[in-house]
């Protein structure tokens, strides 16, 4: 299998100023995502808010984003790290029930800092695996405190047929070579973030995910589009002002940063739930010379 290059973001999800699910701004947001030709994500842990939901609005958000992307771009259910298979079970059967694509199956985090064994992590990813029902694609992430033994997801991926990719989102090369080396003829293989997408889709994996697909869903697929028929002009233009975009908004708060730009450039997002804050004043500014200097405004074709 190879699967052709493609990007997903990983959606927002929109609040009112009184900290509610705001449900016509979701519906909003994931509209333009679709009509820019992007995969979505839903109810992540970083740019979704997830760990902000309670289950009622976590099933929510997967619901909607059925509703406004089915049959237009591919939907696929990330949710939060879990804290046992028990949990990663649960959100699957939600969004089996709600009729998503696939699910991202989180790597296991134990808490406290503690990592888990590689018998207990293969313990982990059996029952999970056992007990859904939806195409799944792995997730190796940084964010856990370690990577997924290499040999363990080769395995998982000859014993189940519905895991459909993996994602890796480490700082070290070594890993991705590793993973695509040992399963990237089978399925899918995006990097998490733009940070190594064109090392990614070079080493012959799939593509990338991003949240700054959330402004930019356009200059996203640009990326991909442009590498699929080799114009790697285009593509290093794109990219460049992606980077530039990503690297502004973790200056400046992340996920807050990115729903302030699309307040100021009058796009659906709404504003961030707590813990989380809104920007103050100066860092409104902030994002407001960053899109400047990327001239990045309604009408400029770079969204």
């Amino acid at each position: 299998m190879t699967a052709p290059p493609s990007t997903y973001v990983i959606s927002l999800t929109p609040f009112a100023a009184d900290g509610s699910l705001d449900e016509a701004a979701l519906r909003a947001h994931l509209r333009r995502l679709a009509a820019a030709g992007i995969g979505v994500y839903l109810g992540g842990s970083g740019s979704g808010e997830g760990y902000a939901l309670d289950p009622s609005e976590a099933r929510r958000v997967l619901e909607i984003g059925v509703e406004e992307l089915r049959g237009r771009v591919p939907i696929r259910a990330m949710g939060v790290e879990p804290r046992s298979a028990r949990e990663m079970v649960a959100y699957g059967r939600v969004a089996a029930e709600v009729g998503v694509d696939a699910l991202q199956v989180y790597s296991l985090d134990v808490g406290h800092g503690n990592r888990p064994r590689p018998d207990e992590l293969r313990g982990y990813l059996a029952d999970v695996l056992d007990g859904v029902t939806l195409p799944v694609v792995l997730s190796s992430h940084f964010s856990v405190g370690y990577a997924l033994p290499v040999d363990l997801v080769a395995e998982l991926v000859r014993e189940h047929d519905a895991i459909i990719g993996v994602h890796c989102s480490h700082d070290d090369l070594t890993v991705l070579a590793a993973l695509l080396d040992a399963v990237g003829d089978r399925v899918e293989v995006h990097v998490g973030g733009p940070m190594h997408a064109l090392s990614c889709l070079a080493l012959g994996g799939t593509g990338f995910l991003s949240s700054e697909g959330n402004l930019a869903p356009m200059l996203c697929v640009e990326i991909i589009d442009a590498y699929a028929r080799r114009d790697f002009a285009a593509g290093q233009a794109a990219y460049a002002r992606l980077m530039r975009l990503h690297a502004g908004f973790r200056r400046l708060g992340g996920i807050a940063a990115v729903k302030c730009a699309l307040e100021l450039l009058g796009l659906p997002g709404g504003t961030v739930r707590r813990p989380r804050l809104p920007l103050d004043a100066e860092g409104r500014t902030s994002v407001a010379a960053l899109l400047e200097a990327l001239d990045m405004h309604a009408g400029s074709g770079n969204l």
